[in-house]
């Protein structure tokens, strides 16, 4: 008698809130988001028909189902489909390809196909291993287009037919009202009911257009709660009125916009229901009378999961079922005991509890879903094919523009954000939390290198933070990123205490600036807005962990608002915007319109390099309209495969050391007006004047058309019989001897002096037909770094660094690394058996350059490829770079276009020729191409008309100069045909 009298006490409820029901305002009929066209109809009643009343009770059940469970479980919802005939079943935890495997043999066992449902309000991977994850609503919430939510829905929705899924429990609709909630807080878009409604409408279509069915959740709103369902119930006292203003507002726009389905929530609503700790789920007051009748909903209803303790524990097997089913609902999910549940709701139909002709058309309501969701041709999944398909690289790229338009900086009292003049500040990053070899500490050191310090334990005690505090040095600017927050209000989100007293005790220090960034929840701010400049990233995941450094230092613009009230300083909307500064990013290929699978192939060329030991290893970066979208390390330092190499491996750049050294200096100095291409060398550097140099011009020599040989005996005019003179080398560095050649072995200060006299009394080369050939010669970097440090007055190792590398944040580019690296982070070149007589490894391998110090006009810069990336980033941007403009006018490109015919090279640059296949750039490259080679196995190349970057550094010298494989088999070359083919792969087809 206890499940009739439970039954019967519906219709008195109704009464008692009949009258408050008539207060909410009418809302406009809603379209029936189940059209009913003829052939819809006739599948509907061949499947109706064909099911015994019994099989067609079976249809109100979804249960859950996991794929990472033993063979059992998948018997007993087996039996469950085959016996009880279900309608349906919710995936929960498991894997991809186990859960394909598992829909396949379910369906197969179903007499009327399932409706598959899953949770994946954030991406599949809140469900299942090996997925996408895309951004939790509250991190939609802060966007600054709406778009994007549709385009998740979309992307979302693409996955789960694939994976034959036809329902997910999404959007949460729920206006997050209290701060406190700690079931909903950042599964919540915000706290603004309608931009929470513009978004859900948006997720709604997006998941829809590709046929999925959205369910929209929890109803009539579950944002102003303090306790979790999942374990108690939650007691809502609200009324008519704010239920109409704020938490209904979602859910009505939601079904305009077509939803489908809707959740109700495990609440307990006073107005609803005097009945003492009564769920809304059972509510008929709510779901038939507020839900259907008020406002028109016509959609599947489900409950929210019947297993919650907050409800189940209230009653016995199958009477929830029962009751859910009488209050309105349409599907009974999470049922804990599916038979005596039908038992329940037999014994009620026979009563006359429940209305045969009411549950017959919910029964049709089902099979209109199964229809619209394409189960009446339901075809098994394809599970070879099914990982592959949830794993697109466009998921990837929609997921960072996601976290591009949603970071936030909150606070920038101080004015950092972004960091600009790297050469000024010095930063420290600190990661609490975290493991400093992270995402977020890698991308942090492409713009400032440095050591990341870490405290994986976000509870550490005090002592840690204090070792660290005092290891921070000459550090002014600290940027602290908390991580591992979790969405617990009664734990400070995650934070430790030991970790707050630590923020406090930095921001106090005068000497230095602090920059806190919350790696979760944007409630948990409230316990960092002390901070002058606050940064929030609303999650701890890998996207955001990359998206993050970036906008702190203005790769990207800062575009997000808080989508929550944090405290009464910190309110909805706060978020400042930041500029752009057009530093390299880092994304996806498919980012700049390349195909990943294509670009894969590059993979296979560099290690076919190292099979066929034509280099030990390699690093290729390749960039895209300042987005850098491959960056790979391949291989080891040496054949022995003793050091892999890694992107911070410091390779030597031989000939690059042109364009990447002396050009710069060159062009800042025309730039200026200090230096006239049309003048003759000779009036920069009179001693030329006596010379049969006297005539030619900077512009000859930079063109390489002056006449000069490749190259004069140097080196070798220093050694006798293979034994180093004494009058030019010293064991032991002096201020004689001040310049290391290699280890141990330190050349004449006047060294310089005397390459450059062997310079100028070199002979030149024949004229033909009245004019020198066009002949590569490193003597014209010779003379030009004379001339730039006669002009400048002083070194170009002095200049550079302080005018260029050092403000682009170049932590490697550098001549002589061993002053500042150890041997182990530098890739080794040639064992030098003829001069040095030793493995170089940190020395420069050019011999001219090692004679003079390490600093050549032509060679002896060492760098990584992302910095070498970098200073060619700027270059390709015509000098602007990071908010500063290195030069004043368009000089590269002055520079880089070819001057005179018959002459493809630029002045200092280099060209390809597509029309030779041997030529140093791929065929597909255009003409416009420049860049340079380096005898070590580097290159560098920039294509204005496409805007790609392509940088390849290796150490193919190794332990052989004469080792030319990398040339034979065009390794490089190759790399880069590869990048345009993934181009053209993109590319729209006319």
């Amino acid at each position: 008698m206890r499940v009739n009298f439970r039954l019967l006490s519906l219709g008195l409820l109704l009464s008692v809130t009949g009258l408050l029901l008539s207060f909410v305002k009418p809302t406009p009929a809603l379209p029936d988001p189940l059209p009913n066209g003829p052939a819809e109809q006739r599948w509907v009643d061949s499947v109706f028909n064909a099911l015994t009343p019994e099989q067609r009770l079976g249809q109100f059940f979804m249960v859950a189902a996991y794929s990472n469970r033993e063979k059992a479980h998948a018997d007993r919802i087996e039996r469950l489909v085959r016996n009880q005939g279900i309608g349906g079943i919710m995936f929960l935890q498991g894997g991809p390809k186990r859960q394909a495997l598992l829909t396949n043999r379910f369906q197969a066992a179903a007499k009327v196909p399932l409706l598959i449902a899953t949770d994946a309000e954030w991406g599949l991977d809140m469900r299942l291993d090996s997925t996408m994850h895309f951004a939790k609503q509250m991190t939609l919430g802060a966007m600054d287009d709406d778009r994007l939510v549709y385009q998740m829905g979309r992307d979302l929705g693409r996955k789960l037919r694939a994976l034959g899924v036809h329902i997910n429990f999404a959007p949460v609709v729920d206006v997050n009202s209290n701060p406190n909630n700690p079931v909903i807080g950042n599964r919540s878009f915000g706290e603004n009911q309608d931009h929470v409604a513009a978004l859900s409408v948006q997720y709604v279509k997006g998941l829809q257009g590709q046929r999925v069915i959205a369910v929209a959740k929890h109803f009539p709103g579950h944002g102003d709660t303090d306790t979790d369902s999942h374990k108690a119930l939650p007691v809502v006292n609200t009324d008519l009125a704010r239920l109409e203003k704020v938490d209904l507002v979602p859910f009505q726009k939601s079904f305009e916009a077509g939803a489908l389905g809707v959740m109700i929530a495990h609440l307990y609503i006073p107005l609803f229901d005097t009945t003492n700790a009564k769920t809304t789920t059972l509510s008929k007051a709510l779901v038939t009378g507020l839900l259907q009748e008020k406002m028109g909903f016509k959609g599947l209803i489900f409950t929210d999961a019947l297993n919650m303790r907050s409800v189940s524990k209230l009653y016995k097997a199958g009477e929830l079922d029962a009751m859910a089913l009488a209050a309105g609902n349409d599907i009974l999910l999470f049922s804990e005991d599916v038979p005596a549940a039908l038992t329940r709701i037999t014994a009620a139909v026979a009563a006359g509890h429940l209305n045969q002709a009411d549950l017959d058309a919910r029964v049709k309501k089902i099979l209109r879903a199964k229809y619209w969701a394409g189960l009446n041709q339901y075809k098994p999944l394809n599970v070879a094919k099914v990982r592959d398909s949830l794993n697109l690289p466009d998921g990837r790229v929609l997921a960072q523009s996601i976290f591009e338009h949603a970071v936030t900086v909150v606070k920038n009292d101080d004015k950092l954000l972004p960091f600009q003049r790297l050469d000024t500040l010095r930063i420290a990053a600190i990661t609490i939390g975290t493991q400093a070899e992270g995402p977020y500490a890698t991308i942090f050191n492409k713009y400032q290198p440095g050591t990341v310090y870490a405290v994986p334990d976000r509870y550490a005690p005090d002592s840690t933070f204090s070792r660290i505090q005092a290891r921070l040095g000459d550090a002014n600017v600290v940027v602290v990123s908390l991580h591992q927050m979790n969405n617990t209000p009664t734990h400070s989100y995650g934070l430790g205490d030991g970790a707050l007293r630590f923020l406090k005790s930095l921001q106090a220090d005068p000497k230095r600036k602090t920059v806190v960034v919350a790696m979760g929840n944007a409630y948990g701010l409230k316990y960092l807005q002390s901070a002058r400049t606050l940064v929030c990233g609303y999650e701890d995941h890998y996207t955001a962990q990359i998206v993050v450094p970036q906008v702190l230092f203005g790769a990207l613009p800062a575009r997000g608002k808080l989508p929550v009230t944090v405290s009464e300083n910190l309110k909805v909307g706060t978020g400042l915007a930041t500029p752009d500064l057009h530093r390299l990013r880092y994304a996806a290929p498919e980012r700049e319109g390349l195909d990943s699978k294509i670009m894969s192939q590059i993979d296979h060329i560099a290690l076919e390099s190292i099979v066929t030991a034509a280099t030990p290893g390699c690093q290729v970066l390749i960039a895209k309209n300042g987005t850098v979208v491959f960056d790979q390390s391949y291989g080891y330092g040496t054949y022995d495969q003793s050091q892999p190499v890694t992107n911070s491996t410091l390779y030597d750049l031989a000939s690059v050391t042109k364009v990447a050294g002396t050009l710069q200096a060159i062009m800042y100095l025309k730039d200026q007006g200090k230096l006239n291409l049309e003048e003759k060398v000779s009036a920069y550097l009179p001693e030329m004047a006596r010379t049969n140099k006297r005539d030619m011009t900077v512009r000859d020599v930079l063109l390489h058309q002056a006449g000069l040989k490749p190259g004069i005996p140097t080196w070798e005019r220093t050694v006798a019989a293979g034994t180093l003179k004494p009058a030019y080398y010293s064991s032991q560095r002096s201020d004689d001897f001040p310049n290391e050649v290699a280890p141990g072995e330190f050349s004449i200060k006047a060294a310089d002096d005397s390459v450059w006299a062997w310079t100028l009394r070199s002979t030149l080369l024949p004229k033909t037909k009245g004019k020198y050939p066009v002949e590569y010669s490193d003597l014209s970097f010779i003379i030009m770094k004379r001339l730039s440090e006669k002009i400048l007055g002083q070194p170009l190792a002095e200049f550079l660094p302080n005018k260029f590398y050092k403000p682009l944040g170049l932590g490697t580019m550098t001549y002589n690394p061993l002053t500042r690296f150890p041997k182990t982070c530098i890739a080794p070149t040639e064992n030098d058996t003829y001069y040095r007589r030793e493995q170089l490894q940190g020395t420069v391998h050019d011999q001219t350059a090692a004679l003079v110090g390490g600093v050549g006009g032509h060679a002896g810069l060492f760098a990584t490829a992302n910095d070498l990336a970098v200073l060619m980033q700027m270059n390709l941007q015509n000098g602007r770079y990071g908010g500063t403009s290195f030069f004043q006018s368009p000089v590269v490109s002055e520079f880089a276009r070819p001057q005179v015919a018959g002459n493809k090279r630029g002045l200092g640059w280099d060209h390809g020729d597509p029309s030779k296949p041997e030529g140093p750039t791929a065929r597909l490259a255009p003409a416009s191409t420049f860049g340079h080679t380096g005898f070590t196995g580097t290159c560098v190349w920039l294509d204005p008309d496409n805007q790609i970057l392509y940088v390849f550094l290796s150490n193919r010298v190794y332990p052989d100069a004469g080792n030319v494989k990398l040339r034979t088999y065009n390794i490089r070359t190759r790399i880069q045909e590869v990048i345009y083919k993934a181009m053209e792969a993109k590319s729209p087809k006319g």
